[in-house]
């Protein structure tokens, strides 16, 4: 179970059964604003397929392939920050990040996953962190460029996302890059 202290009202911590009702809440509260970037949100209708995503990513984490940690501010969960696609080879990983739609603006994906990240490199002895997002997400653009991605290219139709397919911006941060940014 991992558990980061970011500031004094926000932690980022794993999901543990009995969290279901928070996260989906948490996604409820959201949905028209999750569901532009996010086609699991149409999927997510009752507390029991949250409670299924928890075992999912409980599973996951034991088997070393992701990490899903939800954000919570305050005993509330407001979103969540992953790391999924874990190849131990290369000791490389995708980032995945959601914010409900109240909390945005207030630099808390920034911070969560800088702490993330310094998780993910120092602990988890990744090398490189990859973030994906269509072109149309300039909000994932800023996100990434704060936090030092560089874009590394774009991966053409290669998102379903409402039923198109569109481009996809890979942005990458190696390990040396966020050292001699910290």
């Amino acid at each position: 179970m991992i558990n980061l202290n970011i500031n004094d009202g926000l932690t980022l911590q794993s999901y543990r059964p009995g969290d279901e009702q928070l996260l989906f809440d948490a996604v409820d509260g959201s949905r028209a604003h999750l569901a532009r970037w996010l086609g699991w949100v149409h999927d997510t209708t009752r507390t029991d397929h949250s409670l299924q995503f928890i075992e999912h990513s409980l599973r996951q984490a034991e088997l070393q392939e992701e990490i899903a940690l939800a954000i919570w501010q305050h005993e509330k969960i407001i979103g969540s920050v992953g790391m999924h696609r874990w190849d131990h080879g290369t000791r490389r990983a995708h980032l995945g990040y959601w914010l409900g739609k109240e909390y945005e603006g207030q630099g808390i994906v920034h911070q969560c996953l800088g702490g993330f990240i310094k998780f993910l490199f120092q602990d988890a002895g990744l090398n490189k962190l990859e973030i994906r997002f269509v072109t149309e997400n300039k909000k994932s653009a800023k996100v990434a460029e704060r936090l030092g991605f560089k874009v590394e290219g774009i991966l053409r139709q290669a998102f379903l996302r409402n039923g198109l397919l569109e481009d996809l911006v890979v942005a990458g941060l190696l390990k040396d890059e966020w050292k001699a940014s910290h």
